[in-house]
């Protein structure tokens, strides 16, 4: 006769949400703790614009590759190996880059914490909605989320709290190594608490078959149409915010100050309201139609900044609400779509796309705005490169429009129906 085993208790989940957090915290402080450094990098290390966004894509570059071969990493060898790994490579990379001052090392240095960090959040999001699903996953990827935000604005508020650090290049770097080292300890712990859960509780069937790329295409149409939307979305939401400071000293007279809390509202806005949106549709279902509010909402924020001088609290704060909103559902969508033993492979297939998508729209805003000799004299260059965000914001309603059409068919998933009271119990 098997063995009945209870499920997770509420308070183990939590426990794993908080250790999965304390990784993406680390993750994210440490990928955003060289933008305040910019200018110490140009001062102590003459370094070039040009070097200190070389660093950058290198963190960027294998993310195209490497988040699929992570997923099929998770779905092969299983969560707590692969978060292991990715966790490990996360830390030895910040490690590296805070070493020396030479170029090339450092490159090397973020080219290793990319490889390992998008990775690592593919591996924390498949954990939670393992752990989660049915069991108010959107409210845990928002907190999720949330954490992740924080390391954000942690890292892009070092120079204040940690002020005295920024007076060398590689103190500021020394501080993410630190935090980053956070990824270890949470994954050592979600390993133990894995580990043991195994013995005393069901997690459910989770494949560590091998995985075939044919599978790729079997994931079915309402995948696609939530990986096209994700690709869209994040094109019309970090392209913007690379040229945001640019845009509001040059196009709305801005100080450099103001500019830049603008553009941090879109992370405090996230930090709040993401994981209180996840538990709002934990509750209601209308996941698709969630998503059409959210995208249809960028639509007009850009030509308000474009084309009027209405305050920009309003566009922002119009903006701020999408990014809380859309992320909150769309990524736990994806665990009511694809079978468990692939989540891994279709979160990290997603992200990949994603990379692709906002990498391909920074070089199209930037020589949308360079075609269009956007500059203080010339505010109205900056409309092309408006026009094309908004119309990512109306892709993105039709694309939310076509998810909903195929939910309420015969061959939806519950994404409208489903919420949490009603998979707990079935």
């Amino acid at each position: 006769m098997t063995e009945t085993r209870p499920e997770p208790t509420r308070i183990y989940r939590w426990l794993v949400l908080i250790f999965v957090s304390l990784a993406m915290f680390g993750s994210y402080y440490a990928y955003d703790a060289l933008s305040p450094l910019a200018d110490v990098l140009k001062q102590q290390l003459g370094f070039s614009d040009v070097n200190i966004g070389f660093l950058q894509f290198m963190y960027s570059f294998p993310n195209i590759f490497t988040v699929v071969i992570g997923g099929l990493i998770i779905d092969r060898f299983g969560l707590r190996r692969a978060i292991m790994i990715f966790a490990v490579l996360s830390f030895i990379g910040p490690a590296i880059t805070a070493a020396t001052g030479h170029l090339p090392i450092m490159a090397t240095g973020r080219l290793i914490f990319g490889m390992g960090a998008e990775s690592l959040n593919v591996a924390c999001t498949t954990a939670l909605a393992r752990w989660f699903r049915g069991k108010e996953l959107s409210f845990a990827l928002g907190l999720n989320l949330t954490a992740s935000r924080l390391g954000t604005f942690a890292a892009l508020n070092s120079p204040t709290w940690a002020r005295a650090a920024y007076e060398t290049w590689r103190s500021p770097l020394l501080i993410a190594a630190g935090f980053s080292a956070l990824c270890v300890v949470a994954a050592i712990t979600y390993w133990v608490m894995e580990e043991g859960a195994e013995k005393r509780y069901d997690l459910g069937h989770v494949s560590t078959d091998k995985v075939v790329f044919a599978d790729l295409w079997k994931f079915g149409e309402s995948y696609w149409l939530i990986v096209a939307l994700c690709v869209v979305f994040y094109s019309a939401i970090f392209p913007f915010q690379t040229f945001a400071v640019k845009f509001f000293i040059e196009a709305h007279g801005t100080s450099r100050e103001f500019g830049g809390f603008l553009s941090s509202m879109l992370t405090l806005f996230a930090m709040i309201a993401t994981p209180i949106f996840g538990l709002w549709v934990d509750r209601i279902g209308k996941r698709a139609l969630l998503m059409m509010f959210g995208s249809m909402l960028l639509i007009p924020v850009y030509l308000m900044m474009a084309y009027t001088q209405i305050s920009l609290y309003v566009p922002m704060a119009m903006m701020g609400v999408a990014f809380s909103l859309i992320p909150a559902v769309m990524w736990a969508s994806v665990a009511y779509l694809v079978d468990p033993g692939k989540l891994g492979t279709a979160y990290g297939l997603m992200t990949m796309l994603q990379n692709i998508g906002f990498g391909g729209f920074n070089l199209l805003i930037g020589w949308a705005n360079t075609y269009s000799h956007a500059s203080a004299g010339n505010p109205a260059g900056y409309r092309l490169g408006m026009w094309i965000f908004s119309v990512l914001g109306f892709l993105g309603v039709l694309l939310a429009f076509l998810l909903r059409q195929r939910e309420l068919g015969p061959h939806g998933h519950g994404l409208e129906t489903i919420t949490t009271a009603k998979t707990a119990t079935a």
